[in-house]
């Protein structure tokens, strides 16, 4: 039985934490396996001119859009196994309508990010970093005041998109006793009720809710749908937590905010990423940056 061709797409390092040894000499067993050794993600145009005779192609963050371009080169290719969560930015519409299967990972990993989404949701109302940072730099117990910590149950916690991560989110959030809200558009009031959610319009939820985490994709109308009016909206000592995009909110529209001291924010997302070493977040005092 001939061997099927299989073209990986992932450099290292990121090839070397997602796909093991023992998962390559599997794959290995039945297929012609190919791997990007370039150390960069494949340009459109790079991909193309690898796609001919490949059947099935192994991805993960980075993979080019599959323009008409490039899928006229995709002569035998039968599916994407993408390692990563959502698909929008590369499976085009041309994609779909040439049939090819696609996979992809965000069920999984959408329950690391909703359990890191309530542990920073938590940080931000019980403040353990601030505590940790006055007990090292040896500030006397007397002279800590003013902080204010809550706990988590009866919280109203607003939760912006309710795919993957935002309904696993709901799920932890509600175990923990909070009050959960959502705001999605294209969630029915019947399935809000079947997640145990409270569907509120936007502003609305920024108002009203002391936690508010972030859980929206990237596309056209999630571009920075927290601009500065909608962030002014968020009550004073809120906790305000993106996991997802920073694609979402108007990052200077943010700093403004985060910079008056008037809520606190944990970000795992950035413009631009690595965050660079002189960015202005990293001298703030009331955000928390991973």
């Amino acid at each position: 039985m001939e061997k099927i061709t299989v073209l990986i797409t992932v450099p290292q390092p990121l090839r070397g934490e997602v796909l093991s040894q023992e998962a390559l000499t599997k794959l290995k067993s039945f297929a012609n396996v190919t791997m990007n050794e370039d150390a960069h993600n494949w340009s459109g145009e790079e991909l193309a001119a690898r796609l001919p005779g490949v059947d099935a192609i192994l991805a993960s963050w980075g993979l080019a859009t599959f323009t008409p371009e490039v899928l006229a080169k995709a002569d035998r290719l039968r599916i994407v196994a993408y390692g990563a969560g959502s698909v929008k930015r590369f499976a085009t519409q041309a994609f779909f309508e040439r049939g090819i299967a696609l996979t992809h990972a965000a069920a999984r990993i959408g329950a690391s990010v909703a359990e890191f989404s309530l542990l920073l949701a938590m940080i931000g109302l019980r403040r353990p970093d601030r505590f940790d940072r006055e007990m090292k730099a040896k500030v006397p117990s007397t002279k800590v005041h003013g902080l204010k910590v809550y706990e988590i149950a009866g919280k109203k916690v607003g939760l912006l998109g309710m795919g993957y991560v935002g309904r696993q989110a709901a799920k932890l959030f509600n175990g923990v006793g909070a009050e959960v809200w959502a705001y999605d558009p294209y969630m029915s009031e019947a399935r809000a009720k079947e997640l145990g959610v409270h569907k509120a319009e936007l502003d609305d939820l920024l108002r009203s809710c002391k936690v508010i985490s972030v859980h929206l994709p990237v596309t056209d109308e999630t571009h920075h749908m927290l601009g500065a009016r909608e962030l002014a909206l968020i009550q004073d000592d809120a906790v305000f937590v993106n996991t997802a995009r920073s694609w979402v909110v108007d990052q200077d529209a943010l700093l403004k905010e985060l910079a008056s001291g008037r809520f606190w924010a944990a970000l795992d997302v950035y413009d631009k990423e690595p965050l660079p070493m002189d960015h202005p977040l990293r001298d703030i005092d009331n955000v928390f940056l991973t």
